[in-house]
């Protein structure tokens, strides 16, 4: 499979999503893009790794986020170790971003917060 080189999220707030992802992720540069119908930030990591933020003028002002719609159930962020998800909830806790407690699965472990818009972001540990 190829490398992921990009992920856009259609969000309420491309500013307000950049700056939380941006607090919590590090090392990013911010790119502001617009298009007729649309306004889009992105972080860009140094490997070339894309996270867009797009808010589409069409999107009624009452939609919001649903991980039971189809689409986008949640993102994943891959950690090498359970002491690197435990220091995940440790910066998030430090930053202030509520997030649930590290999960101790028979498959991992895992650490969940939402950003601005609902959507869910684990890191995850595979076990073994």
């Amino acid at each position: 499979m190829p490398p992921l080189n990009h992920l856009t999220l259609t969000v309420t707030d491309p500013a307000r999503s950049a700056e939380w992802y941006q607090a919590l992720l590090s090392e990013a540069t911010i790119i502001e893009r617009e298009g007729p119908t649309w306004q889009r930030k992105r972080l860009q990591w140094p490997d070339g790794l894309v996270l867009g933020f797009t808010r589409h003028r069409e999107t009624p002002e009452s939609d919001h986020f649903d991980h039971a719609r189809v689409g986008l159930d949640h993102i994943g962020l891959g950690c090498a170790s359970e002491a690197e998800v435990r220091s995940w909830a440790d910066r998030m806790s430090a930053l202030g971003v509520e997030h649930g407690p590290v999960e101790d699965v028979p498959y991992g472990w895992a650490v969940t917060a939402r950003d601005p818009d609902g959507i869910a972001v684990e890191f995850f540990c595979l076990r073994g």
